[in-house]
């Protein structure tokens, strides 16, 4: 607390709206004033924000602070910019924050770059043990009573990540411009002329693309001479950047960096001046393993989801797991690995931290020899077969128990649904650590705004109570 600020247990919350703000600040609210879980959060900050660092330096930011801000920025899915905006305007989020002053002064104001800077100190394993914690409070205020057995539900989903749809020549488009862009900031001659390239470049690049979409007569020859064109300028800035390498890269940290960049840009030149080349000119068939998406975001993937729209997807697969009161008590970004490689890993890791009544997936996750070594953990598994059924497994899913569970699996699509609406429908965040990070944030977020929820409803419900008695 600081003097004169409005305690943040005396912030007053509304109960009658439907404002996802207010849900995720009666949570954090429950959370600050509860010392038994405020406690378990702090520590858990302090351990990994605060450890080694000495109390000197520029005014930053409480762990609360930083806590709340995060999980502010992915339940309402915001910008930094609109983040930073909330921040220093918005009276209840300064309530929770412990910076609303009580005069009319102006009090605590924010800088973009310290908000920035300190919302990425989180990390994913940290966001994991916090989001047990959230858990943890979420079954008490859904319970109440005795701990009960979970009944958990499994699926996956795309969290796309912010790229265009990529081809070989616009990849090539963008390795070149890249190229172009780096080495006119070099202390090195001869790229007076970087505009002119570009704009070659782009020309090129274009006609490629629509040689390609169109139709008409002799369209494999006019494909071609476009693609010789674009190669053939291509190839000489190819070679304009690999003599910028052999240069000497300065003295200052910065020129050496951005060596280190031309040098990562000239590689994913060369190797989609040959796919191109492989693909439109010999006519190959380029295997999945050696194609990049992105090359700014190279760990991204191409994923097919049996969907009719959209039918592929960029991005990473998340599988996550939520229980009978809708809270994610687990998540998972797979590495190029089929839901079914993960069932056990995620089964193993939920069966150390709770008590499991069921586990239900679809048949993307089914594996009998999997499914064998689950009903040795878990009473009741639903993993539909995939393909044809005998007589006695045609048996076992027509029974009610099965049924039931089965049935009560669609649940975890709507979980999904709200998920994408707490920002996991594309990531904007750049570098494989800050999309693991956003991610772990989504889920945090998504359960504080679900026990919010629930705390707002046992209020009104509480106050309606009084008024009956009154």
């Amino acid at each position: 607390m600081s003097l004169g600020c409005t305690p943040i247990d005396q912030v007053e919350i509304p109960a009658k709206t439907r404002a996802h703000m207010t849900a995720l600040m009666q949570a954090l609210q429950y959370i600050y004033t509860h010392p038994e879980w405020n406690q378990k959060i702090f520590d858990l900050l302090s351990k990994k924000v605060s450890a080694g660092k000495k109390r000197t330096g520029r005014r930053g930011m409480s762990l609360w602070e930083i806590f709340v801000l995060g999980q502010v920025r992915l339940c309402l899915d915001l910008s930094y910019d609109e983040l930073h905006y909330r921040a220093n305007y918005d009276n209840l989020l300064r309530g929770i924050l412990g910076v609303l002053p009580t005069d009319f002064s102006t009090g605590k104001q924010y800088e973009y770059q310290n908000i920035y800077d300190n919302v990425g100190l989180l990390d994913e394993a940290l966001l994991r043990e916090i989001n047990d914690v959230i858990v943890q409070v979420g079954h008490q205020v859904f319970k109440k009573k005795e701990p009960v057995a979970l009944r958990l539900k499994t699926d996956s989903f795309v969290v796309e990540t912010d790229v265009h749809f990529p081809t070989d020549y616009n990849l090539l488009w963008d390795s070149a411009r890249k190229c172009i862009d780096i080495a006119g900031k070099l202390p090195i001659t001869g790229w007076r002329k970087s505009q002119s390239w570009k704009r070659s470049l782009k020309g090129l690049m274009r006609a490629v693309g629509k040689a390609s979409a169109g139709g008409g007569a002799n369209k494999a020859c006019r494909v071609k001479a476009a693609v010789d064109a674009y190669l053939g300028k291509a190839r000489t800035l190819q070679g304009k950047v690999c003599n910028a390498l052999k240069e000497a890269p300065g003295e200052s940290v910065v020129d050496m960096a951005r060596f280190v960049q031309l040098d990562y840009y000239h590689q994913m030149l060369l190797k989609h001046i040959d796919l191109v080349d492989r693909r439109l000119i010999k006519g190959e068939k380029i295997p999945h393993s050696e194609k990049v998406f992105s090359i700014f975001l190279p760990w991204t993937e191409l994923i097919k989801k049996g969907k009719r729209n959209p039918s592929v997807e960029f991005g990473k697969s998340l599988v996550v797991t939520s229980d009978q009161y809708h809270l994610m008590v687990d998540w998972q970004i797979a590495e190029r690995q089929s839901d079914n490689e993960l069932t056990l890993g995620i089964a193993g890791r939920l069966k150390q931290k709770y008590t499991i009544q069921s586990l239900s997936v679809d048949k993307g996750f089914s594996d009998m020899a999997d499914k064998a070594q689950l009903e040795s953990w878990i009473p009741q598994v639903i993993m539909p077969k995939k393909g044809r059924r005998s007589q006695s497994e045609k048996e076992l899913e027509s029974a009610p128990a099965f049924k039931t569970l089965k049935n009560k699996h669609s649940a975890v699509e709507s979980n999904i649904n709200e998920l994408e609406h707490r920002g996991l429908d594309r990531c904007p965040d750049r570098t494989q650590p800050n999309f693991t990070r956003y991610v772990g944030l989504a889920i945090t977020a998504y359960n504080l705004h679900k026990i919010g929820r629930e705390l707002l409803r046992q209020r009104r419900a509480k106050e309606l109570r009084r008024k009956k008695a009154a």
